[in-house]
């Protein structure tokens, strides 16, 4: 019997960058349950029927042998879908022939390997790109050379592929900007903010800080102001942090970006804003980290509950922002918190995930990983439909802004 492939499929996604860190594509991963035989022409016309033209694209990445099989067999040519391909999984000259037969009717295809196991020429043939990691000990011998020494041949990084599992903010840099690699699959997030760390690297963004005070001046909405301000954790962090601090000796604790604006007025935010800008990152590193963290936010909101209200669906969203800042700051979520007159659901929700808000954010952040099993469990355990994790989970991607992948 076949079943619906947003009910018999677990999904999760990991974001795909540019050489300028934008957001450029989007992995999504799909489990089966082990059940029923998924829709798989179903599903893949409703991603053609949702996606837009400014939409991520996306690279369908199975994770059993068997959905790949019926992926090879049913994917459409089309703009927004690619393919992956286990470069081991090829060994089966049946699923061999499928690949040829998916690339003769258009369909494009992603190799996925070692760097050191790539296919022979016949085979790679058959594939638009490839996504490559690296082996540890080359890994650690690409990180022991100077930016300016020649790689060994045996190291030798090829030019406008795709790299995943990159731990290290070096050879990020080395595959982006000295082989123009398409896309980095993740981000060295830890190594990038270890790096960075204590360099005012984890102050605000100045892009945002700039647009938030253009913003002002032109004498935009509170809406506007609040979507700016919740595009970037450290700039929404320390505006609380401000706002709540004793030397402004406001009457009551703030506890949202919009009660803030109201509390403060336009005079002591452009002053606020100004002394911001003094400190701001401009290190287009942190971009894709920052970006990252709005995608678990609004993933976190959009998992609620519909009918919540729009003020609970903003402390949920601040949820999800702030679930984050431990990474940042390097220091204990509670203690971070604490300094905040946030609502105790979200102080359970991020530090004891207990609570209301608990259920969005735990499949908010299980979603990221390549794990179909956790968030199938978080699912039955809150009593979650699934069709609703995976629906949510696509209409978001959809929404996400994007450049296009140039492979």
């Amino acid at each position: 019997m076949v079943q619906s492939a947003l009910t018999s499929l677990a999904l999760g996604y990991r974001p795909l960058w540019n050489a300028a860190r934008k957001l450029v594509g989007v992995q999504l991963f799909m489990h089966e349950d082990g059940g029923e035989q998924p829709d798989v022409p179903h599903f893949l016309r409703m991603l053609q029927e949702m996606w837009s033209p400014s939409a991520p694209q996306l690279i369908l990445s199975p994770e059993q042998r068997h959905l790949l099989v019926l992926l090879l067999e049913h994917m459409p040519q089309s703009p927004c879908l690619l393919l992956e391909v286990r470069g081991e999984w090829l060994a089966d000259s049946a699923l061999y022939t499928l690949v040829q037969r998916a690339q003769s009717r258009g369909v494009r295809l992603v190799w996925r390997g070692a760097l050191d196991q790539l296919p022979d020429a016949d085979s790679a043939r058959w594939f638009s790109t490839s996504m490559l990691h690296l082996g540890p000990q080359d890994a650690v011998e690409l990180m022991q050379l100077s930016p300016q020494a020649p790689v060994p041949a045996h190291l030798a990084l090829l030019d406008g592929q795709m790299y995943e599992g990159l731990h290290s903010r070096a050879i990020m840099h080395r595959c982006l900007d000295q082989h123009r690699a398409a896309a980095i699959v993740g981000w060295p997030s830890e190594d990038v903010q270890h790096k960075l760390r204590g360099e005012r690297a984890l102050a605000p963004s100045h892009d945002h800080v700039m647009r938030l005070l253009k913003a002002v001046d032109a004498d935009e909405s509170l809406d506007t102001f609040e979507q700016i301000l919740s595009e970037d954790p450290m700039l929404a962090y320390r505006f609380l942090v401000f706002t709540n601090s004793a030397s402004l000796a406001l009457r009551s604790g703030v506890d949202s970006l919009r009660m803030g604006f109201v509390m403060l007025g336009y005079g002591n935010l452009k002053q606020w804003l100004a002394g911001q800008l003094t400190q701001a990152s401009a290190d287009k590193d942190l971009q894709p980290i920052r970006a990252a963290t709005v995608m678990r936010a609004e993933l976190t909101e959009r998992l609620l509950d519909p009918g919540v209200s729009q003020e609970l669906r903003s402390e949920v969203y601040l949820c999800g922002l702030f679930s984050r800042l431990d990474e940042l700051l390097d220091e204990p979520l509670s203690q971070t918190l604490q300094r905040l007159p946030l609502s105790e659901r979200i102080l359970e929700a991020a530090v004891n995930e207990d609570g209301p808000y608990a259920p969005s954010l735990l499949l908010a952040k299980a979603l990221e990983r390549d794990e179909g099993a956790v968030v199938r469990e978080l699912c039955e355990r809150f009593g979650i439909d699934m069709e609703h994790v995976n629906r949510t989970l696509l209409r978001s991607i959809v929404d996400w802004p994007s450049e296009k992948l140039k492979l």
